[in-house]
């Protein structure tokens, strides 16, 4: 996952909940003060019933004191108990008088809201009135539990009054607010994400091309990266990292005139030790034991030629690989190889490649790579060498696997590390100097690749590099 993306989901998630927050908050409030404003009116009501009740039933008459006194969206009614010691039973078959204008029905509540009404004298409950086939009316219910003014046949009597307004209106409400705000929310964030991904593209669109700038400054030895002409920290980065380069470049061209010089003074002594040894064995008379001791130091001499080349070789890859990347065809070139390795090598070399693989690289370097790569192979003892090549998307696997005794697991981590040896007797008797596999995850690496091995004792050795993959180019350029 790239940086913009990341960017972009984090945005995301802080504006969903900044969002979820916001939501829930107005969502909370709204219904709060929608269900206050709703139980004060039923106590307004509730209290306008009380009075006139009071005053109906001193006059003997109490049939008309829900139509005088609610209006026409507020539901009520009024039952009168006779037991002294009323139970939540009671509600449902004690009842004397019911006086109620709710749709020809009365308003039930739960045996539960009957004994909070029992205990405290009030309670507010949700009850529902059946609608025929339509969904079932949900109600705010406030009831209140009062003793009669008078108790008819002398009997004490309690009335409860209930006052209900539907939930209707105020859910539909809280609805309308969910759905409203859930397609704003949508909008919103659909918006916010497209604009917060173009602005981070466009932000980051430098520091794409520095990086990509940087890249060629390590591939094709360039100094400098483009300054964007804008004055912000983009071009703050820019300007700071060439002069990074400068003084790098200043610093690697020293040391290129150093490996130079020292090149020159440590090859023509060496070159001259070898030449008066040569003279020596073909010219003059010498015992088997002179004679062993001159081919001991030719070898070693051999031996130190390679050892400083490689050095040199490695040391300049430090102060960046001048490499002339282009399109290289992979095939050609390790039957090229192949066919340098063959007359040499007593066992078989198998090439597995499909036709017209390109990759991205310098054709002298990846020779150089999998050169070393198939000398180890012989070094090792290999009698079957296999080079295989895959095509995962946008990538190139070349596989050099050979049937040698294979690698230790300890020894694997350290195979790319400078003067390592598996095999130190072995690897010395054969010239090696420890350097190679250093060189070619250098070169691998300079590339753009990567290079890893695999191994099992007994079974052989897979080294794999992963190039880029190249597009072929055109027959007159090839």
């Amino acid at each position: 996952m790239n940086l913009r993306t990341r960017i972009t989901l984090l945005t995301l998630l802080v504006l969903s909940l900044s969002l979820l927050v916001i939501g829930a908050s107005v969502y909370a409030l709204l219904q709060r003060y929608l269900y206050q404003t709703l139980r004060a009116e039923l106590q307004d009501a509730m209290a306008q019933v009380i009075q006139q009740y009071e005053i109906e039933f001193s006059i003997g008459s109490r049939s008309g004191v829900l139509n005088k006194v609610l209006p026409p969206s507020v539901y009520g009614e009024i039952d009168l108990l006779i037991p002294s010691h009323p139970t939540p039973e009671s509600f449902t078959n004690e009842v004397i008088a019911a006086t109620s204008r709710t749709l020809g029905q009365r308003l039930l509540l739960t045996p539960n809201d009957y004994a909070q009404l029992l205990q405290k004298g009030e309670v507010w409950a949700t009850a529902q009135l059946p609608q025929g086939d339509r969904p079932p009316l949900r109600l705010l219910v406030y009831g209140v539990l009062v003793k009669a003014p008078t108790a008819p046949l002398n009997l004490e009597t309690w009335v409860a009054i209930f006052v209900a307004k539907p939930l209707r209106p105020l859910e539909s409400t809280l609805a309308e607010l969910s759905r409203v705000f859930l397609f704003t929310s949508i909008f919103v964030l659909t918006l916010g994400g497209v604009l917060t991904y173009l602005l981070v593209a466009r932000t980051l669109e430098p520091l794409e091309a520095i990086a990509q700038k940087a890249e060629e400054v390590s591939i094709k030895g360039r100094t400098r990266l483009p300054e964007p002409e804008t004055h912000d920290e983009v071009s703050a980065l820019a300007r700071a990292l060439n002069r990074m380069l400068e003084r790098l470049e200043h610093a690697f061209q020293t040391q290129s005139r150093f490996l130079a010089d020292a090149s020159h003074e440590l090859r023509t002594p060496i070159t001259a030790i070898l030449g008066h040894v040569g003279y020596l064995l073909r010219r003059t008379p010498v015992n088997e034991v002179q004679r062993e001791s001159l081919e001991t130091i030719r070898r070693e001499g051999e031996r130190m030629t390679k050892l400083v080349t490689d050095l040199l070789e490695l040391a300049g890859s430090e102060g960046g690989w001048r490499f002339e990347v282009r399109p290289v065809e992979l095939r050609g070139l390790l039957q090229e190889i192949a066919s340098e390795y063959a007359p040499t090598f007593e066992g078989e070399i198998v090439l597995e490649a499909p036709d017209e693989v390109w990759v991205e690289g310098d054709d002298e370097r990846l020779h150089q790579v999998f050169a070393n790569l198939i000398a180890n192979a012989v070094k090792a003892g290999a009698t079957r060498i296999v080079l295989r090549v895959r095509r995962p998307p946008g990538r190139v696997i070349v596989q050099v696997s050979d049937n040698g005794p294979g690698i230790p697991p300890e020894h694997l981590p350290h195979l790319f590390e400078r003067f390592y040896r598996v095999d130190k007797a072995r690897d010395r008797a054969a010239g090696g100097s420890g350097l190679g596999l250093a060189i070619v995850k250098a070169i691998v690496e300079a590339l753009g690749g990567e290079v890893w091995v695999e191994s099992q004792v007994g079974e052989g050795t897979t080294f794999s590099v992963s190039l880029k993959h190249a597009a072929a180019p055109p027959p007159h350029l090839r």
